[in-house]
């Protein structure tokens, strides 16, 4: 399975994203089955490879998500909020 571009993931439906995260976690862990067991990956980049585009598919569902509602979680008084939180429980 190929690396997934930012391009084709906004091809892609939120349906299709799902879907194409549930494949990509079932090979990782597929991979890491075969390092975990003693056996050698055939290509050793290949599970930072899924990692990756794990989380590019996240993080591209989670934008679309703050998109779609209309809000920004980067905001500069959310990170505001989020430091005098981290700075009162210390």
């Amino acid at each position: 399975m190929a690396i997934l571009r930012k391009k084709e993931l906004r091809e892609m439906g939120a349906q299709a994203l799902e879907d194409k995260l549930f494949e990509i976690r079932k090979e990782l862990n597929s991979e890491r089955g075969m390092v975990a067991t003693g056996g050698r990956s055939q290509n050793p980049g290949r599970i930072r490879e899924l990692r990756r585009t794990v989380v590019r598919i996240l993080t591209f569902m989670t934008q679309q998500k703050e998109v779609a509602t209309g809000g920004s979680k980067s905001s500069a008084a959310h990170l505001r909020k989020i430091g005098e939180r981290s700075k009162n429980q210390r």
